[in-house]
């Protein structure tokens, strides 16, 4: 961490001290009126201009992305500076984890850069790089940091990445790609991917009781990030309770888990907020690395409801993929931290906010079960969408939500919502799910007032069950009672997603539409 921000350190001043074309300030004007924040645009454009003429707008693009990669530089080096000035484990808490999400956002931007970006993908990691800065922010507001160390500098470089999502806009709708293996598979990995037991293919074999490679999942992981190539490489976890917080690092792409079932194969946990972790880094388990799989897993948090945030899992890798699994905690299960993401024939327990972040996310066939509050209010959902140029959301689709067993008994005694709004362009739909009697009325909760009830989007489709009436609902401007099928494939997996690119290579069932 600290080589590659010193790095960083050594060439931003080269960045500026090249030869650069000077722009007209009436030009600068112009182009950064297109934008949602022109001052920073013209701020900076006209103190650093870049060395690209703008002739057309895919030359503002590009030169508005090189912007937004050249100020999170800055803020990076700016924030790696302020670790002195940490004071107690609190405040090194928040600030490792902006470096962390600085070094992830740095290298977002960076990706959108390169030509083979697609739009689509542009978006996406454009997305992620503002929700990295969004949740450092949040670190250090939830641990009760004081505002002196929190780094300034992110403001800016949000307003520079909302630009360019701004500039960057593609429509819900992708084109339709063909059914097939997504081009980073190698033919190998084919056949590995297809077979009906992936854990007779195993690189690395984890076991409590020494009949394996390793005895610890940290272990196997160690041994995985010194293997040569990035193709598939599947670490099968056999049967017991692994008391480990375990975390799948940028560079490790591909990793497949492996374990023999949901309540068989065991990741545990217990750091939680109340305990003096940021939500960010309370998960269990966290993963980060490209195309990442877990199947027949249990992920769980056992910091109990009184602790508040207590993260089992949090991905934020891109196109990854979680099959009959479980999430078990209270407060913030699910931590579905940004990318692309996909969950089939999973459970998911927990009582507040419990399936949260800003990922764009599929959750299909899955059970989720409500567990009995302390404070006997339940919402589902909190979807962390901060801009409305995110392709981001929260998409619950063919799924079933029912109490859980701690809940039966009291649950009329309980308000369960399907979620309420975390940030300001809040987004979530359910979609043909079985919704049972648990569920309020209103269906949705505020979260502070009338805070983002006219920019938030949250739809309901087609959904079966005695809580599924919409009679009653909510009367916002930002909810959506929806009746086309046109409207509601947007949030498909085919379509939110682009689940026809890249599952297939997967051997995860999936459904593409509706």
């Amino acid at each position: 961490m600290e080589l590659r921000v010193l790095i960083a350190l050594f060439f931003v001043p080269l960045l500026f001290s090249t030869t650069v074309l000077g722009y007209d300030h009436l030009e600068v004007q112009s182009w950064c009126k297109k934008t949602p924040n022109p001052g920073p645009c013209e701020y900076f454009l006209s103190h650093e201009p870049q060395n690209i003429p703008i002739k057309q707008e895919s030359d503002f693009l590009k030169i508005s992305k090189q912007l937004a990669l050249e100020r999170a530089l800055h803020a990076q080096a700016h924030t790696y500076s302020l670790g002195k000035k940490c004071r107690n484990e609190r405040e090194k808490a928040a600030w490792a984890d902006c470096l962390e999400l600085y070094e992830y956002t740095v290298l977002w931007l960076n990706q959108t850069t390169t030509s083979k970006c697609s739009k689509y993908d542009a978006q996406t990691w454009l997305s992620t790089a503002l929700t990295n800065l969004e949740t450092c922010k949040t670190g250090f507001e939830e641990l009760g940091v004081s505002d002196y160390i929190l780094p300034l500098m992110s403001n800016n470089v949000s307003k520079l990445i909302c630009n360019t999502l701004a500039l960057n806009k593609v429509p819900y709708t992708e084109p339709s790609y063909k059914e097939g293996f997504p081009t980073w598979l190698k033919p190998g990995d084919r056949k590995l991917l297809q077979s009906t037991s992936p854990a007779s293919q195993a690189n690395i074999v984890v076991a409590q009781d020494g009949s394996g490679n390793y005895k610890t999942i940290n272990e196997a992981v160690a041994a995985a990030s010194k293997r040569s190539g990035t193709g598939r490489y599947i670490i099968y976890v056999k049967s017991g309770t692994y008391k480990e917080n375990v975390q799948i690092g940028k560079s490790l792409k591909n990793i497949m888990f492996v374990g023999d079932g949901i309540g068989k194969t065991i990741v545990t946990g217990s750091k939680s907020v109340g305990g003096g972790a940021t939500t960010f880094n309370s998960a269990t388990f966290a993963v980060v690395g490209d195309g990442f799989i877990a199947r027949d897993m249990t992920f769980r948090n056992t910091a109990g409801p009184q602790n508040h945030q207590a993260v089992a899992l949090r991905s934020g890798a891109d196109l990854s993929v979680f099959y009959k699994c479980s999430f078990e905690g209270y407060q913030d299960t699910l931590y579905v931290h940004s990318q692309r993401q996909f969950y089939r024939e999973c459970d998911i327990y927990g009582t507040v906010d419990f399936i949260f972040g800003n990922a764009a996310v599929v959750l299909q066939n899955c059970n989720i079960y409500p567990r009995n509050p302390p404070n006997k209010t339940n919402t589902l959902t909190a979807q962390g969408r901060t801009d409305p140029n995110q392709n981001t959301g929260i998409s619950i689709h063919n799924s079933r939500v029912t109490a859980a067993s701690d809940l039966t008994p009291v649950q009329g005694s309980v308000r369960t919502y399907l979620g309420r709004p975390w940030k300001q362009y809040s987004r979530t739909v359910f979609m043909k799910t079985y919704l049972d009697s648990l569920i309020n009325p209103a269906g949705w909760m505020e979260w502070s007032g009338n805070f983002a009830l006219d920019t938030l989007y949250y739809g309901e489709y087609m959904n079966t069950g005695p809580g599924s009436s919409t009679a009653n609902r909510v009367n916002w401007k930002g909810y959506h009672v929806i009746t086309s099928p046109t409207e509601a494939s947007q949030f498909t997996v085919g379509n939110f997603i682009s689940g026809n690119s890249w599952l297939p290579g997967t051997n995860v069932p999936f459904t593409s539409g509706l």
